[in-house]
Parts: structure tokens; C-alpha cells; sequence
């Protein structure tokens, strides 16, 4: 298999499934191991004998242990062997049980792509007028709800910031119940994230101030929302709860085709769920792609996505000013490992042109991709890290330790990937001597 130990280690649901997951890395404790250029497979020796077959189209694993955290520590085990020895898994016909396990799967796969299409049958000629005057009202609830949130946000302004110090996060909480019951959850998760902001940090007035005008920006742009471009009304609706269903993301966005490369990811706590944020670049068209995705209770993410490879789809764009975020609407390939280079920006500046061009489409984001080629990283003598281009233009990365990062560039230019989120970087992956290497918190 072409997927090294550490890119196994992204798919893994905690470090507990890891560590289960390497102890099984031996072919003692295998049976009837094989593969294709389908799939994987091998029969697990535990409390009774364990059938497990991965799929090399999406790395989706089966396994008929009865564990609810997916993949299971057999599967992992199953994937640390491929890894570290591929003449353990001797090419051969896969049996009945991994030929059946992959009908299935093409037949859900099949059955989902036929609902979708009914559905959009039957959305074409569906009530559309009921349609509308649904959306209607929830229209006239919004902007209730945002003219009671300027006012407040007026009303703070005026008498000073001070005041948000002393009166705590409750003020915020209770302006975000309101917009919830006017039907602008986004803008109500939005507001609960700022009352973190006050005495987070020396700079948190600043701070609070930009965020308060990002809101009075989206409030006065959803008063005006016809007049303005067709992918800025999309994304003024969706920051403030308006959601899409794929079938609709798949009807009404854009579709590309290209081989994507997966440079980065991240996995943060929102509110109960694990948020998980993969960045894809196109190699044929360059263009950037925000795979986001949702699980609740360590539940697995829907797709299988894992830095450091490549694979062959087709996107679906959200309606968008910016079209970043997609979703994978066909793969057509199977996952293949990526070692570089990293196509990206050889100049810092030319990557903050780029951010300031998407900003003045979208003027709300919060997060860019980044890849640079060829920058240095220092230590500066506040013991602040740096990555400098061969210009001498810098990027501030975000927290402190990047050691490992030092240690792959030996002092030398790398090639980096990062997310950027408008004032310091957190690295993700770098490629030094033909190799892709995870950075970051796994």
C-alpha cells in the first residue's frame, strides 16, 4: 500500500485506536492476508476470528467486530501491516466476502445516486409557491431578529466597551437565543464564539471591534440582499444559518473534475461535534477546495480523507463569492500517496495579494489555504516562529515548538502547507526529500 504509518494514524477516531491498532501490525495475529487493486484484506485473530477488508477507492474499512468507534483497531492493525510491509498482503483474487462487501457498496452507492436524482425530479415539480412563501416569512423573523441585534450592538458601542469586561458572556448568550428563535442560527453560533473574545487577550477591544463590524457588515448586506452579486447573497444566507443540501449543492453549485490533492487537514471541538476541515488543490486546474465536515460522539467523518494523497473526483462547489467550500460528489480513482512538491506560492507576498483578491469577494472569511514553496523557518529573538521566502517576506506561524518543522528543513528552504487565518499560519504539512510529512496536532 502507498499510504505511510502517519497518514494511517489521520484516519484513526483517537490515540487509543492507534495504539490498539499498531499492536495488530503483525501478520502473527493474520490470516488469508491479500490484496488488489481493489482492496485489502486479511482475517484477524482475536476473541473469535475477524473479517476485515478496506477499499482502496476511499479507504472505507469493514470489519465484523462488533466496535461502534469506526475504523476499528483491526482495521487500523490491517492498514499499519500494509504500510510497513506490502509483501505481507500477496497479491491474489479477493474472496467471496471482500467481493461481496464491494457489490454492496457500488449498489448503495448506485441507489443513493438514483434518490438523488428523484429528488430532483420531484423538487422540479414540487409546490413551488408554498416554497416561496416559506422562505418569505423566515425572511421577515430574520431581519426582525437583526434589527433588535443593531440596536444592541448600537447601544454597546455607545456607552464603551468596558462594560462587555464586567458583564460577562451573558449578554451574548441572550442576544444568540434571540436570533436562534428569529431563525439566524449562524449569526447566533457567531456570537457565542465572541463572547470568548473580552480579556482572552492584551488586544481583545480590537479584537471584539472587527468582529462587531464583520457582524454589522452581514446584517446591513442581508437589508440590501437583491442588490448584491448572486454568490455573495449564497453566502450572506448560509453565514446566517440558511443550510444547503448536497442534492441542491450538487444542482445549483459548480462541478469540477480534477485530481485532488489532499495538503492538509484539521479536526476542532464546536459546540458537541468534531469539525473536520480538509484542504484539496486541483493539479490540473490549481483551484483550492474546503472539504468540511461534521461528527458527533466519534462517529466517523462521511468521507475519507487522508493528507499526503491524491485521487481522481469530481467536486461539487457551494453557491459562493469565494467557491472554496465543496463536497466530493464522485470519486473515479483510487487514493494514491502524494510526495510532492507542493505547488504553491514561491513569495509571501503574492500568497496575501491572493488572500486580499478572495477577501474583496468575500469579506467574511476567516481561514485561507496556504502553500508555500521554498521558505525557511527561524526563530526570532522573541522566540517567535517565522517562515521567510528567498525575498526575505515573512509568515508568523501559529503557537510555539515547531521543532519538527526545523528538523525536516535542516536550516534549508521547504515546501509548506498551512492554514493561514489573517494573522499567523498553522502548519500542517511539509515535503522535504520527497517526502509528505504531517505536521500539527494529529
Amino acid at each position: 500500500m502507498n499510504l505511510s504509518a502517519e497518514q494511517v494514524v489521520a484516519l484513526a477516531p483517537g490515540a487509543s485506536a492507534v495504539a490498539a491498532g499498531k499492536r495488530l501490525a503483525s501478520s502473527r495475529v493474520w490470516s488469508s492476508l491479500g490484496r488488489n487493486e481493489k482492496a485489502l484484506w486479511g482475517e484477524c485473530q482475536g476473541s473469535t476470528l475477524y473479517q476485515v477488508r478496506v477499499d482502496l477507492a476511499d479507504l472505507v474499512g469493514k470489519c465484523s467486530c462488533p466496535s461502534r468507534r469506526l475504523p476499528c483497531k483491526h482495521t487500523l492493525g490491517l492498514l499499519f501491516l500494509a504500510a510497513a510491509s506490502g509483501s505481507d498482503l500477496p497479491e491474489s483474487a479477493s474472496p467471496d466476502w471482500v467481493d461481496d462487501w464491494l457489490a454492496k457498496r457500488a449498489q448503495s452507492a448506485e441507489r443513493k445516486e438514483k434518490h438523488r436524482a428523484r429528488q430532483e425530479s420531484e423538487s422540479a415539480v414540487g409546490d413551488a409557491a408554498a416554497r416561496e412563501k416559506r422562505a418569505g416569512r423566515r425572511a421577515e423573523r430574520v431581519a426582525a431578529g437583526l434589527d433588535a441585534l443593531d440596536l444592541w450592538m448600537d447601544d454597546l458601542v455607545r456607552s464603551g466597551l468596558a462594560s462587555v469586561e464586567a458583564e460577562g458572556p451573558k449578554p451574548w448568550h441572550t442576544q444568540a437565543a434571540r436570533l436562534v428563535d428569529a431563525q439566524a442560527p449562524g449569526l447566533a453560533a457567531r456570537l457565542r464564539r465572541m463572547a470568548e473574545i473580552p480579556r482572552a487577550s492584551a488586544d481583545w477591544p480590537q479584537r471584539l471591534l472587527c468582529e462587531l463590524g464583520q457582524v454589522a457588515l452581514l446584517t446591513h448586506a442581508f437589508r440590501r440582499l437583491d442588490a448584491l452579486p448572486l454568490g455573495l447573497q449564497s453566502d450572506t444566507r448560509q453565514l446566517l444559518g440558511w443550510t444547503l443540501d448536497q442534492e441542491d449543492v450538487v444542482r445549483d453549485g459548480t462541478l469540477l473534475a480534477d485530481r485532488w490533492l489532499a495538503l492538509g487537514q484539521r479536526v476542532d471541538e464546536e459546540e458537541r461535534l468534531q469539525v473536520q476541515r480538509s484542504w484539496l488543490r486541483g493539479e490540473r486546474s490549481g483551484r483550492w477546495a474546503l472539504i468540511l465536515q461534521f461528527s458527533a460522539a466519534s462517529a466517523p467523518f462521511p468521507e475519507s480523507i487522508v493528507p499526503g494523497t491524491a485521487f481522481e473526483a469530481e467536486l461539487a462547489f457551494w453557491p459562493s463569492a469565494s467557491q472554496l467550500r465543496a463536497l466530493i460528489h464522485k470519486r473515479r480513482s483510487a487514493v494514491e500517496r502524494y510526495a510532492g512538491p507542493l505547488p504553491g506560492h514561491t513569495q509571501v507576498g503574492d500568497f496575501l495579494a491572493e488572500v486580499a483578491q478572495v477577501l474583496s469577494r468575500q469579506p467574511w472569511l476567516d481561514r485561507f489555504p496556504c502553500a508555500l514553496a521554498a521558505v525557511t523557518p527561524v526563530i526570532a529573538q522573541d522566540e517567535s516562529w517565522h517562515v521567510v521566502d528567498a525575498q526575505c517576506g515573512s509568515l508568523p506561524l501559529r503557537g510555539s515548538g515547531h521543532f519538527k518543522l526545523l528538523a525536516l528543513s535542516g536550516g534549508a528552504p521547504i515546501d509548506l502547507a498551512g492554514e493561514w487565518d489573517g494573522e499567523t499560519l498553522a502548519p500542517l504539512a511539509a515535503v522535504a526529500e520527497g517526502a509528505f510529512e504531517l505536521l500539527g496536532e494529529p
